[in-house]
């Protein structure tokens, strides 16, 4: 039998279930992907979005517990010492 290496593939949904369960609220998809960029994570433009700027950027009261399920999914490695960019 092959050694096979089972990675849970990180999903908007599953974040939004993630931080559901953990922190008691469902996160906009617009807040993860708002998140994602501030973490320098890659993001696509979304196809309903007619500018650059963000109509519902991340809560600074919420970016904390997206991030926190950016590194339980693994996008995110405390050990590397990734950081991410403040939120102003």
């Amino acid at each position: 039998m092959a050694n096979e290496i089972s990675e849970e593939i990180m999903t908007y949904a599953k974040i939004q279930e993630y931080v559901k369960r953990k922190y008691g609220y469902v996160p906009k998809t617009c807040w993860i992907a708002d998140a994602k960029k501030l973490c320098g994570l890659p993001t696509r433009k979304a196809w309903n979005r007619k500018s650059e700027q963000r109509k519902y950027p991340c809560p600074k009261d919420k970016f904390s517990n997206i991030k926190e399920a950016f590194y339980h999914f693994g996008l995110l490695n405390k050990k590397a010492g990734q950081k991410s960019r403040k939120i102003v």
